[in-house]
């Protein structure tokens, strides 16, 4: 009897309690908007490979950001490890 009376409260308070769904219960207001811009620069970035061109004007800017950039930075830390760094950094250049 004891047993009859508990499943009947928690059946009644289960049904009561608001169930949730992983997906479900959302409004269509709530979804997300699609902003065109980044759906464009999206759809770009996909299509890099194909709509890259290598000529006069492309050589110097990816000469600048594959190479000169990269040794910059790289010189540029060395410089600083020597300078504050101990014994550990003397080997980096």
């Amino acid at each position: 009897m004891l047993t009859q009376i508990t499943s009947r409260v928690g059946k009644s308070v289960a049904s009561k309690m608001q169930r949730r769904n992983a997906g479900g219960g959302f409004s269509p207001g709530m979804w997300a908007k699609k902003n065109k811009f980044v759906e464009e620069w999206n759809g770009r970035r996909e299509i890099t490979e194909k709509s890259f061109e290598l000529n006069n004007k492309t050589v110097p800017t990816l000469i600048m950001t594959c190479l000169l950039f990269p040794a910059f930075v790289w010189k540029t830390t060395a410089h600083e490890l020597h300078k504050t760094g101990g014994p550990s950094f003397q080997d980096t250049c």
